[in-house]
């Protein structure tokens, strides 16, 4: 399959394209583990992440040493709107936090041992509000999907994305309805700590999207283009290189999964090779991972973004993948296996 793009419909081809699960791998990951040293199904959902996984790996026992954790950050024209209780000074403020360690998902990527690499998406530049144009055009939403399709690092063996942006969750928002419809009350959350009359508005701003760009909603990447943000599409572009290079995604909270969601709306299984990481806090998000079919590791009040609870869910899936490929069997441990 071809690997290269310049254009969104050139995108659209690799979608349609995409390589599957390793199935002879996950036999064998199954083989071994009904061999272990443990009751069936004693280690619960680890026993099925580390079937996952060793099937997106191709290993049927795999190890999982080179997680990658990609942020990326982009600015918001519909900020202009008043849709969130910062002001959009605040993404480049971060992305200096993110450069300096002081951030949380700093902390979280040492902790777990995976690499960092924040990418700052043109932040001088605001995509357009939504309300009065595109937020991008052609030109831009691809440099943006090229951005988080380069980021990826093929040798990575697992990938985290993760963003910041004020205003991107009145873009998610105004994605997940362009998606799936409901209007921007279905949608729209408190982000950054919005009371109900700034939610109000903000699903008003929403709906006022949705009409500008009714003719695009019949298509899931013209709703991310029209919609969106650049680190939207960004985290498209990388969610859609690692399952071209057979990297397993942990996918983050409600922000990324809008994102992830327009590739499986664009075509169905595009997401086979991600797991959602957690259930985060703003509203929709349930909605969003019940529409997409994927069941979060993690339910924890998070609602942070920068990747933040998806790299906590890396030390459970770290877990199932130690224990998968580490224990011994039966038969190498010389312990009698039960009989049912």
């Amino acid at each position: 399959m071809s690997t290269e793009f310049s254009s969104s419909s050139a995108f659209r081809a690799i979608l349609n394209d995409l390589p599957q699960a390793d199935e002879t791998a996950r036999a064998g990951a199954e083989d071994r583990n009904g061999q272990l040293t443990k009751p069936p199904g004693a280690l619960g959902r680890l026993e099925d992440l580390a079937l996952w996984y060793a099937a997106w790996r191709g290993d049927a026992r795999p190890v999982l040493e080179a997680p990658s954790i990609l942020i990326f950050a982009g600015n918001h024209g519909v900020a202009a709107q008043g849709v969130s209780a910062f002001p959009a000074e605040v993404t480049a403020q971060m992305v200096g936090n993110f450069a300096a360690g002081g951030a949380a998902i700093n902390q979280l990527a040492k902790a777990q041992g995976a690499s960092l690499n924040v990418h700052a998406l043109d932040l001088d530049t605001p995509t357009e509000d939504f309300t009065q144009a595109p937020a991008m055009a052609e030109d831009a939403f691809v440099a943006a999907l090229k951005a988080g399709w380069d980021a990826v690092d093929p040798a990575s063996d697992l990938v985290i994305v993760g963003e910041m942006g004020i205003a991107n969750t009145t873009a998610a928002a105004a994605v997940a309805a362009g998606l799936y419809g409901g209007g921007g009350a279905a949608w729209a959350g408190r982000g950054t700590g919005l009371d109900d009359a700034g939610v109000a508005h903000k699903a008003a701003v929403i709906d006022a999207g949705l009409a500008r760009h009714a003719e695009a909603l019949g298509d899931p990447l013209d709703v991310l283009r029209c919609l969106g943000g650049r680190e939207l599409a960004a985290m498209a572009g990388t969610i859609t290189r690692a399952r071209v290079e057979g990297v397993p995604v942990i996918l983050d909270g409600f922000i990324c999964t809008a994102a992830a969601s327009t590739l499986e709306a664009a075509s169905p299984g595009a997401l086979d090779h991600c797991v959602a990481g957690h259930l985060s806090e703003e509203g929709a998000h349930a909605a969003l991972l019940e529409r997409i079919g994927k069941e979060p590791i993690l339910s924890l009040g998070l609602r942070l973004g920068e990747g933040s609870g998806a790299a906590v869910a890396l030390s459970i899936l770290q877990s199932a993948v130690a224990c998968h490929s580490g224990m011994a069997t039966f038969a190498e441990a010389a312990v009698s296996a039960g009989q049912g």
